[in-house]
């Protein structure tokens, strides 16, 4: 039983969007595997999600990653494990501030994407709407930049979900809700990924 099949055993009621998980930790493992990046966005308890997302991809999660066939010294291999590049937009409190500063407050994630993506990375966006302003601009501009978009939200998915890759629609509607369903389908996106780029082969 793989990570997925394991998370709608636990939760039953997101069978619904079993498939779009699926096509999520597909649209994740071939980002990194072609060598980009995952950056992410969202607001209030979504940036915290942000956050926790980017930890369990930016070292070992369940597996412990090991770095031994890596080209570093044997001090670092022994101490450091495995990581998958993942920002958390809403942690780089500087360039928001600024932006917020300097320009309109809906435009702080497209600013942020606009000078760190490149064409082939993916943008994590959590909006329980879907229909976050600056959530929605960010995901906009991905288009041009050639950045695929993974949205995370609730049961109606919002503007949002017309314009992502992938959408993953929590079966639930009042945000807490569509948030307690976010964190276990995050675990096993991140679970699953982890699984197919470092498990054994």
């Amino acid at each position: 039983m793989n990570h997925i099949e394991k998370l709608i055993a636990r939760h039953p009621e997101l069978e619904s969007v079993k498939a779009d998980i699926e096509a999520a930790a597909e649209l994740i493992t071939n980002t990194y595997l072609q060598g980009n990046k995952v950056l992410l966005c969202g607001n209030g308890g979504s940036a915290a999600d942000c956050e926790h997302i980017a930890g369990e991809l930016l070292k070992g999660f369940l597996l412990p990653r090991s770095l031994e066939d890596a080209a570093l010294p044997r001090h670092l291999r022994k101490c450091l494990q495995g990581a998958l590049p993942a920002i958390p937009l809403p942690s780089l409190t500087a360039a928001i501030t600024a932006s917020l500063n300097d320009i309109s407050p809906e435009f702080i994630f497209s600013q942020l994407l606009l000078g760190l993506a490149k064409p082939g990375d993916l943008l994590i966006a959590i909006s329980t709407s879907g229909n976050s302003k600056n959530v929605l601009l960010a995901a906009e501009l991905a288009r041009p930049l050639g950045v695929n978009v993974l949205a995370l939200t609730g049961d109606g998915g919002g503007l949002l979900s017309t314009m992502s890759t992938v959408t993953i629609r929590a079966p639930e509607h009042d945000t807490y809700l569509v948030q307690e369903l976010h964190l276990p389908i995050y675990h096993c996106l991140c679970a699953e990924v982890e699984e197919r780029i470092f498990g054994e082969k």
